[in-house]
């Protein structure tokens, strides 16, 4: 044993002194260049990069996006001190526009170019090459048949291989006849093309998704606005309640169309019992102008059925009351006036009511309450609304007077009141009680600090405005990376060769195969397809075979001189002659 165990030693001495000895080749920097762009360039490396950006991405619905709302990523980190600041330094607030997102997208976009362009002139060599020369043996294809032609039927191995090639150019194939003079004559044939066309179509679109994706994000831009009936939109800067400009973002961008909302109308169901009262349609008219001098246009704005007006998309997102208001300081004087837009906070909407008046004198007011279309009261004296319509509406506010803090410059939220500072006039626990308020009512406010009138109730509507010159784009190159894939999964690549030769007793010998390039389970019915148009076409009974008797080899002697044929169908006509079309042994599919 332990003489084996030597032996094996001193055999893998030299194997292992050669690989001490060798030295590695030193790439320098082209090298490692070269090898950097082909890592990078393979389709292994998209994928991941693709899926590294699918999970780059996935902070951005974790955390408050400053894009979105700087004031949310604001006070989220004041909640947060700990690692508020943290992952600001990291950009988890700015994630789309982040260094390295940025960084990851591009590198995708690289790694799918270097892996398309290659591509694409292999495949447009390929499909200018003729197809591969025959095999020496069809009989070691996956798919292989022979027919024999009787001498009476006058089919010469000449005629047969053309009428062969004119079949297989009938059902798609790209056909080359070699030798149809000579004693052997055979064809090459190939067809799926578009698989790889698909292919590459489909990785093409990907590159289009990625840049029409980055247009959008570039010159895109999308905001927010408030409108109640009576008011008009202007597409400017400062008609916006909230913008978000895109990265590379122009004023000179904005068209100046104006959109007007009419009325708004709702429509409740009355008629089921379980869903009483919810809305079941939304639809607002508006009067639209695409410029200043252009004629005015009226049409509906719907749920799902957005406005397009200057190359942007106005959808309605949300809606609501709005109590007109008039607000009189101590002198007397019309410091308020107009519709208060009121939050919705629950059901049969309920909503929230915030009136600042920093007009009046001599001291600044401020309100909040709620308001209630349909008021009720239960027997605990708690107001509710019972109904989503105006069947009974009602204004119940608290009022507070002093500084509301609006000339310091901070930014406040106009749907709520920092009373912190402020003075209570009015309240369910003060002596002089709440404010309730219906319609054309006034209410007094104490210590002569004016008044406040309840004059009727609007509608209003939230309208989102988003502009993406690379919206319709990426819905193209998205349907064509669909159709791209779907070819490419359905369409295979196949080749098929065949060969014919005469018989000494004048029969006309023909053997064909088949062979795909990946894994094709339909071949086997491509293969019998091909075999009943042959049978078809030289009217031949479907069982016909070359026979597997010796009588049949010594019946085929003298094919071509002194070659031989074969006594078995599952070896070639030729035998072991290689053809004057190619080289011995199959070609490698390519």
């Amino acid at each position: 044993m332990s003489e084996r165990v030597n032996v094996k030693k001193k055999q893998a001495t030299p194997v292992a002194e050669a690989k001490a000895e060798a030295t590695l080749p030193v790439l320098g920097p082209v090298g490692m260049l070269r090898w950097a762009w082909t890592q990078l360039t393979s389709m292994r490396t998209a994928l991941f990069l693709l899926l590294l950006l699918a999970v780059a991405a996935v902070p951005g619905s974790l955390f408050p996006q400053r894009p979105a709302n700087p004031s949310v990523v604001t006070q989220y980190i004041k909640d947060h001190p700990d690692y508020g600041k943290l992952l600001d330094s990291l950009q988890l607030y700015d994630v789309y526009s982040s260094a390295w997102f940025s960084a990851i997208y591009l590198l995708l976009f690289i790694s799918l170019i270097g892996c398309v362009v290659p591509r694409a002139i292999a495949h447009y060599k390929a499909m200018r090459s003729q197809p591969p020369r025959t095999p020496q043996r069809l009989s070691r294809l996956p798919e292989y048949g022979t027919l024999v032609v009787p001498a009476d039927a006058g089919i010469p191995a000449s005629d047969a291989i053309h009428s062969a090639a004119g079949l297989l150019r009938k059902r798609g194939y790209r056909v080359e006849v070699r030798d149809a003079d000579g004693a052997l004559p055979s064809l090459g044939a190939e067809r799926g093309f578009l698989k790889e066309v698909g292919n590459l179509v489909f990785h093409t679109s990907l590159i289009g998704v990625l840049v029409s994706v980055a247009a959008g994000g570039l010159f895109g831009y999308s905001g927010q606005r408030i409108l109640v009936e009576g008011d008009t939109f202007v597409n400017t800067l400062v008609g916006y309640d909230q913008f978000n400009p895109g990265t590379n973002f122009q004023s000179s961008q904005l068209q100046p169309y104006s959109l007007q909302l009419d009325k708004f109308n709702i429509t409740f169901d009355r008629e089921s019992k379980g869903k009483f009262g919810q809305p079941i349609d939304f639809s607002a008219a508006v009067t639209t102008k695409e410029t200043p001098d252009a004629p005015a246009k009226q049409e509906i704005l719907k749920v799902n059925d957005p406005v397009s007006l200057g190359g942007t998309s106005i959808y309605l997102t949300g809606n609501g009351y709005a109590p007109v208001v008039t607000v009189r300081d101590g002198a007397g004087n019309i410091a308020m006036q107009g519709p208060v837009v009121a939050k919705l906070q629950g059901d049969n909407y309920y909503s929230s009511v915030v009136i600042k008046v920093p007009d009046a004198k001599p001291d600044q007011l401020g309100f909040v309450g709620f308001f209630l279309p349909t008021a009720f009261v239960t027997d605990k004296n708690v107001s509710f609304s019972a109904d989503p319509e105006l069947f009974n509406p009602q204004l119940t506010l608290n009022s507070y007077y002093g500084d509301l803090g609006l000339n310091s410059g901070a930014p406040q939220n106009v749907f709520e009141l920092d009373v912190r500072n402020l003075t209570p006039l009015n309240a369910r626990n003060l002596a002089a009680g709440g404010i309730t308020l219906a319609p054309g009512s006034t209410y007094t406010l104490p210590d002569g600090k004016g008044t406040i009138s309840f004059d009727g109730v609007k509608r209003y509507i939230g309208v989102d405005i988003h502009h993406n010159p690379g919206q319709v784009y990426a819905l193209v190159f998205a349907l064509l990376a669909v159709a791209g894939l779907i070819v490419s999964l359905y369409v295979n690549r196949r080749r098929v060769w065949v060969r014919t030769g005469t018989a000494a007793d004048g029969r006309t010998m023909v053997e064909y195969g088949l062979l795909a390039r990946g894994e094709d389970h339909r071949l086997a019915g491509e293969a019998a397809a091909l075999r009943k148009l042959f049978t078809t076409e030289w009217q031949l009974p479907e069982d016909n075979a070359a026979d597997e008797t010796a009588s049949d080899h010594a019946d085929a002697e003298g094919t071509a001189g002194s070659q031989q044929t074969p006594s078995r169908a599952g070896d070639n006509v030729a035998g072991s002659v290689s053809t004057p079309a190619g080289p011995t042994g199959p070609e490698k599919d390519q």
